[in-house]
């Protein structure tokens, strides 16, 4: 088999589309440059079918190394038979080719091996042939030095038998299915711990079992999170009586004394060897499941982020609400460049509401501020309320964002770099303002793990976690494009094919030679040759630059296309883009090429029609119900505007303008079943809630959706 078979096995691909794929991420491609220039190549494939090639071809290269490690150590210990051979170099079954591997694998010392060293294989092999009716006369014939009774020849024979029955592919097959089946996951409350305060939050599991096929992935998290702190124990098991009936059913073929032996071998077996072994694979099996779901959770919730909806360009005060220590606040400019940076103190225990009022009133209209950004932390609402009451010239929007993650990175690296000179609470209130103006170049500069948009993200594969958000952000970013001219290093970090260290150099090279003036400035930077150019170019925008095709998604290799289409026409390149009637009149087979289709030809002309369009809808001012500032101020039945802050696989929490998010159960999204949480609602969407349940000693409100 070879890697083409192996991801067809999996996708429902042609062979050229694989083909080409593989060979374009062979040349260092990138999924993003892939998807959106080389349709033509790859059959229109789109991010979802490459990165799934990339996956399959990286499992297929896996799999292949470790046949040829498994390979090497059997030959290495004379035992690789023909048969044997084939086998492993007919499997691409990595559980398969371990299961072949168990019997040549370096492992301590066992009872199989102090039985063997003391000559009784050959025993064991006579019972196994279940031919005989009288194992002791059997037994008696390997008495000698260290064998001193017959039940001491049978207990060794049935130690070997019990490694023989453990290795046995068929029978480790059986079980494998019968957990996959059946298996019940327990788990019981540790009595030591029960009564700790840090126990309460996972109660529910102190008496639990549930089919570990069907358990969510969710709860299965949970429950090896209370596991993991000590709280509750947790066990995988199948019925015992029904397990060793198909075992024995399989392995025994007489009635005679031979089989009584077979069959103590075969408890003994499974209850040292096979369960603890299946066992754990079942669970690392469901685990691996529980992780995968978590993390596609996370990753669609920051794509969702990633991708709000920017204000652009605007002079924006941006608050930093709080109490005692005061509300943060700076002014920023179309860039997002500080301009000013003060604190005011408008709530308690000072109460300097008046003086406070005047202050915004003065910067407001010192700064020109178009909008007011309020983080959604401690005293937002108040905050809010105080903004509202403050008689304007000219009001400015006022928006309340998310701050999840502002504090991660007031005090990162990142921020230290931007903001030298200022303290954490500054950068806070930058970082507050900025993310109204743009969600993505702001968050990219944020782990992914600390925005807080996923669940159990801590409990996860961390190395699978990050490959899988780096991916979410890299789409995004380049779906999007940057301005080559404003973009920071983070931002740049995400451009297909550019990276950590070129995104430094090219920040270094702006600042030392002033803004590009046109993408081919690019292969100026050092260290950025030919390759990072053509994966990078046309992800990257530059307004008001010498070539009006810079600031849209055409690629440079088709910029001599669109040029012969607007010559063919008799009109300037200038007076092509945007012109719909004339682009209309265009007829893309004229104008394909080697290197670019009809898939690409069409592409340029969508482009064409609207350069440089940002995939992301506008900016919207959002208002909470101004008669709900705290949990105490909610009814049962209630009906409330809110926003979407977290989607979860049980359902999706709703911030209502209180401290607390509520929660509104998959149940209750819609009328009807609902079976994925992301098809029904999306982060930071608008809805309406009815109150349901309020929990105030808990913290705790329950929503619907289903008014």
């Amino acid at each position: 088999m070879n890697s083409i078979d192996y991801i067809k096995k999996s996708l429902q691909l042609s062979d050229n589309s694989i083909k080409a794929t593989l060979k374009l991420l062979s040349e260092d491609c990138t999924i993003p440059f892939i998807s959106r220039y080389r349709k033509d190549m790859t059959g229109n494939l789109d991010e979802v079918q490459i990165e799934g090639i990339f996956k399959l071809n990286k499992q297929f290269v896996e799999i292949v190394k470790r046949k040829e490690s498994i390979l090497k150590s059997i030959e290495e210990q004379d035992a690789l038979s023909p048969d044997l051979k084939r086998r492993i170099n007919e499997s691409f079954d990595l559980q398969e080719l371990e299961d072949l591997y168990l019997p040549f694998k370096k492992k301590r010392k066992t009872k199989a091996d102090a039985a063997k060293e003391k000559g009784l294989e050959p025993l064991a092999r006579m019972i196994m042939s279940q031919n005989s009716n009288d194992v002791n006369s059997l037994a008696s014939k390997y008495l000698n030095d260290e064998v001193s009774s017959e039940e001491e020849a049978l207990q060794g024979a049935r130690d070997i038998m019990a490694e023989w029955i453990n290795e046995n592919m068929y029978v480790r097959k059986i079980l494998r299915r019968l957990f996959q089946r059946k298996a019940i996951i327990t788990s019981k409350v540790v009595k030591a711990k029960k009564e700790e305060e840090a126990a309460q939050k996972f109660s529910q599991y102190f008496e639990w079992e549930e089919s570990l096929n069907r358990i969510p992935s969710h709860r299965l998290l949970a429950m090896l999170r209370a596991e993991t702190e000590g709280f509750v124990k947790t066990n995988i098991g199948i019925d015992k009586e029904e397990t060793l009936e198909f075992i024995e059913n399989a392995l025994i073929k007489s009635n005679n004394e031979c089989a009584d032996q077979i069959a103590l071998a075969i408890k003994d077996s499974y209850k040292r060897l096979l369960e603890p072994a299946i066992s754990n694979e079942a669970l690392q099996e469901a685990k691996e499941k529980a992780d995968q779901k978590a993390i596609e959770i996370f990753s669609e919730n920051l794509r969702q982020l990633l991708l709000d909806s920017p204000l652009g360009e605007k002079r924006i005060l941006a608050i930093d609400p709080g109490f005692k220590s005061g509300c943060k606040i700076v002014c920023l400019d179309e860039k997002g460049d500080l301009l000013h940076n003060e604190t005011i103190y408008p709530h308690a225990p000072q109460n300097e509401t008046g003086m406070a009022m005047k202050k915004i009133r003065s910067l407001v209209n010192s700064f020109n501020i178009e909008a007011i950004s309020i983080g959604n932390g401690t005293a937002s609402r108040e905050t809010e309320f105080f903004i509202k009451k403050i008689a304007f010239d000219k009001p400015p929007q006022v928006f309340v964002v998310s701050e999840a993650g502002a504090s991660v990175y007031s005090a990162s690296k990142i921020a230290r770099d931007e903001f030298p000179t200022f303290d954490v609470t500054v950068r806070g209130a930058i970082s507050i303002g900025r993310r109204l103006s743009d969600p993505l170049a702001e968050l990219v500069k944020i782990d992914a793990k600390s925005i807080g948009v996923g669940q159990y993200q801590h409990d996860v594969d961390q190395t699978q976690l990050k490959n899988e958000l780096d991916s979410t952000v890299m789409k995004c970013v380049n779906s999007v494009g940057i301005n080559l001219n404003t973009a920071s290093k983070s931002l740049l970090s995400y451009v297909s094919g550019i990276g950590e260290k070129m995104a430094e150099n090219i920040v270094n090279y702006r600042t030392e030679n002033g803004a590009f003036e046109d993408r081919k400035q690019l292969k100026k930077v050092p260290r950025l040759g030919e390759k990072a150019y053509q994966q990078a170019a046309a992800f990257i925008r530059i307004t008001n630059g010498k070539n009006p095709l810079d600031n849209s998604a055409v690629h440079p290799e088709a910029y001599s296309i669109v040029e012969k289409m607007a010559k063919d026409l008799g009109i300037k390149t200038n007076d092509l883009i945007a012109n719909k009637e004339q682009i209309k009149t265009i007829d893309p087979e004229k104008y394909i090429t080697e290197t670019v289709g009809i898939l690409g030809i069409k592409d340029i002309l969508k482009e064409l029609e609207k350069p440089g369009l940002d995939p992301r809808k506008a900016a919207k001012v959002f208002e909470f119900d101004p008669n709900v500032k705290s949990i105490k101020n909610l009814k049962t039945g209630m009906i409330l505007p809110g926003i979407i802050n977290n989607i979860t696989a049980f359902g999706c929490f709703v911030d209502v303008g209180i401290k607390e998010s509520g929660l509104v159960h998959i149940s209750q999204l819609k009328e009807g079943f609902v079976s994925d949480v992301n098809e029904v609602v999306k982060l930071h969407q608008d809805v309406q809630v009815r109150v349901v349940e309020i929990d105030e000693e808990r913290k705790r409100v329950q929503l619907s959706m289903i008014l």
